[in-house]
């Protein structure tokens, strides 16, 4: 049996002025993977493939150990994107009603409970809903009918932070059991910093990194020094150099073990957003 709820291997799509060429990505099992990149850089053409809402043009994507051209695991999964599809005139109740239709595994003592804690009206028309309020009731959704999986794309935009506070600890509550897993697309990198298990970076239709986000946050590191004290820093100590006005920085894999061998410049922790910006904004990698 798969140790993954998500294994994509070489996969490929192009279109015109864009190809997403030859990634793989996997999304382990009781574990939440925050998948980042720039506007434009694959991440929603991506989650279509693995909808099966885009049909590929080669490669494999498995989904809980299923081809997804096999549409009986849509209903295993459940989806969130970053607008809510529900028709205005709807009320929450309604749709409740319309999902406990489609999905055997609907629950509404869940529904009722996540609906409750997050404060959303059952019987107000949608159409009265704040643009957090939607994306709290489509979360609501995709977590009630008790998914293996989630998918989200940009499902925290437009919330407070104190609310994504709590749909991030309900997030977290989804994997506790080791079988359940989330693909967790976003721009907002302190959501993914705060849950994630795993990064991966997209920039220009290719996978930059696929790491534990551990590894980014506590192993890696910014060697920062004067431009006459870069020609001293070896080339495989670092994996990005770019000059700023005043300076030359370095992206490393090690900060603790550039601070031992490079002791007369700054070497300081490097943020996920900043490791982020090294590989998008560019630089020399050597």
């Amino acid at each position: 049996m798969s140790e993954n709820n998500i294994s994509v291997k070489n996969l490929c799509k192009s279109f015109d002025g864009f190809t997403l060429n030859n990634i793989s990505l996997q999304v382990p099992k009781g574990r939440i993977v925050g998948f980042i990149g720039e506007n434009g850089a694959g991440k929603s053409t991506t989650i279509n493939l693995l909808l099966n809402e885009l049909k590929r043009d080669s490669g494999t994507i498995e989904i809980l150990g299923t081809d997804t051209l096999n549409s009986s695991v849509k209903k295993e999964i459940g989806v969130v994107f970053d607008e809510c599809n529900f028709h205005d005139f709807f009320t929450a109740q309604n749709v409740a009603k319309i999902f406990s239709g489609v999905y055997p595994t609907w629950d509404n003592s869940l529904f009722t409970l996540y609906m409750k804690k997050l404060n959303i009206p059952f019987s107000k028309p949608i159409s009265s809903f704040s643009k957090g309020m939607k994306m709290k009731l489509s979360i609501i959704c995709a977590m009630a009918h008790r998914p293996k999986l989630l998918i989200l794309d940009e499902a925290t935009t437009g919330l407070d932070p104190v609310v994504r506070d709590e749909i991030l600890e309900m997030f977290l509550d989804f994997i506790q059991d080791e079988e359940h897993s989330i693909f967790f697309s976003s721009h907002i990198i302190s959501d993914i910093e705060k849950i994630a298990d795993y990064v991966i970076l997209i920039h220009q239709g290719k996978i930059v990194f696929e790491e534990e986000k551990d590894t980014l946050i506590y192993q890696y590191g910014i060697i920062r020094c004067e431009k006459k004290q870069f020609a001293d820093i070896q080339p495989e100590d670092y994996i990005i150099s770019r000059k700023t006005n005043v300076s030359m920085e370095c992206l490393v894999r090690d900060k603790e073990a550039a601070r031992r061998k490079y002791k007369n410049v700054v070497v300081d922790s490097a943020s996920l957003e900043e490791i982020m910006l090294f590989y998008i904004k560019g630089g020399s990698t050597k």
